[in-house]
């Protein structure tokens, strides 16, 4: 009896929805996430070696920085690798802010601001299909996996941990570098929180987060700056696609930040 109680209790003053609400959205993320991974390994066959093809398209877009004259992640990293603890800072970064902070961003904004959720979760589901053609039409070997080019798997030298090992890898694709997913769910989690919040320094820190997301995917080696342009101009495209053109082909139940979403 005490047990309901307290669940009564959690669902009256903290779910915006009840229970079943809750375990329906947390149903719809996890489970596309988990199909967006499966879905990332079909794809040039995950760790598989997919031929030449990951980086010609990797050497191409260095190519095309150094026209630009902005490839700049060799300079970068060799500055930052270094000084430890600013690395080690980096790759905990990296490993852990993707899935923990974007949870818990998505977890308060459905919590607090529930009006919201329903645009916010539609932009990060059409931001993941929109990675998954991009991981299609250009499979991209990221920096770590150019050494050629100066450039070195930070991640791994800093902590011994890999992309092929851990729980990750049984999703894994080597080369789904373009766009960069952790800019773009960065961006999301970071636009979402500046926009439900009227304090200013929460609004500060929410448009720091993806220039700290930037730093870390470059000084790492897992991404060039082009991944992070991608991955931000993903970002926008999703939150235009999720508030615009849903409701216009008759998705309003899932498109739009209103109480009847």
């Amino acid at each position: 009896m005490a047990m309901r109680r307290a669940l009564t209790w959690f669902e009256s003053r903290v779910l915006p929805r009840g229970w079943p609400d809750l375990l329906r959205q947390i149903l719809i993320l996890v489970g596309f996430y988990v199909l967006y991974g499966m879905v990332r390994l079909a794809v040039n066959g995950g760790a598989y070696d997919p031929g030449y093809q990951p980086f010609g398209d990797a050497t191409r877009i260095i190519n095309l920085e150094r026209a630009l004259h902005v490839f700049v992640e060799p300079a970068i990293q060799n500055w930052a690798l270094p000084q430890q603890w600013l690395m080690e800072a980096a790759s905990f970064i990296y490993l852990n802010a993707h899935l923990v902070v974007t949870g818990g961003v998505v977890l308060y904004i459905y919590l607090r601001h529930n009006r919201s959720f329903y645009l916010l979760r539609n932009a990060f589901m059409i931001a993941m299909v929109i990675a998954l053609i991009g991981y299609a039409l250009y499979p991209t070997a990221p920096p770590r996996l150019m050494p050629e080019w100066g450039l070195t798997d930070a991640v791994k030298q800093m902590t011994g941990i890999t992309a092929e090992q851990g729980i990750s890898s049984a999703t894994l694709n080597l080369y789904a570098a373009v766009p960069s997913v952790h800019v773009c769910f960065a961006v999301l989690a970071g636009w979402s929180m500046a926009s439900v919040s009227p304090r200013r320094w929460v609004k500060a820190l929410s448009a720091l987060y993806p220039v700290l997301i930037t730093f870390v995917v470059i000084v790492t080696g897992n991404h060039y700056l082009t991944d992070v342009l991608l991955g931000a101009m993903t970002a926008g495209v999703s939150v235009v696609l999720a508030r615009r053109v849903l409701p216009r082909v008759g998705v309003t139940k899932w498109a739009l930040d209103e109480a009847t979403a």
